[in-house]
């Protein structure tokens, strides 16, 4: 029985790194937020507006307990997860945890690139981007820093870096196991 978490910054790597992470090692993969979104049938966004953040918040913890007792499966969680209610606690108690660590110029230029789709981010200008991400990594810096691994995903530009860091991660994780 195997559980991974993932956390760390949006733009950080998350779901492309657990997507290939599970692949290679033969387990499933799940997107906390498209879990919810497809539980619910609504967007995160519409289900933020509809609910607020409060209430967004308690459906993704109920959410994280759930996908958090299946065996054998990757979880990509949103940035936020993390910093809310017990969840870096449970995350830990449930399985292995990684914190995707991304240079805030690296986070930068991915989140510029992906503005349009981030309800969060469309609107800001650079500046207004770089000031964001980096007040948003002090404050949530502290409940990144629990999980058990920490692991640069800086380098998931092509194929094979992306292979590269799944063998790297592979690596880290069964030092755990020995």
């Amino acid at each position: 029985m195997k559980r991974i978490f993932l956390t760390g910054y949006m733009g950080a790597g998350k779901t492309t790194l657990g997507k290939a992470f599970a692949k290679a090692m033969g387990l499933q993969f799940i997107d906390l937020d498209w879990y919810i979104e497809s539980r619910y049938h609504k967007t995160i966004r519409e289900i933020f507006d509809e609910r607020g953040e409060e209430g967004f918040r308690q459906m993704e913890r109920n959410m994280l307990h759930e996908v958090g007792e299946f065996d054998d499966v990757v979880i990509s969680v949103g940035g936020g997860t993390p910093c809310f209610f017990d969840n870096m606690d449970y995350m830990n108690s449930q399985g292995q945890t990684v914190y995707l660590d991304v240079a805030i110029p690296v986070l930068f230029r991915r989140l510029k690139v992906a503005k349009a789709k981030r309800p969060l981010l469309k609107d800001k200008s650079d500046e207004e981007l770089l000031a964001f991400i980096q007040s948003a990594l002090e404050q949530r810096a502290p409940f990144y820093q629990q999980a058990r691994y920490r692991f640069d995903g800086g380098h998931l530009e092509s194929r094979s870096q992306i292979a590269t860091s799944v063998e790297e991660l592979r690596e880290l994780l069964e030092q755990d196991t020995m």
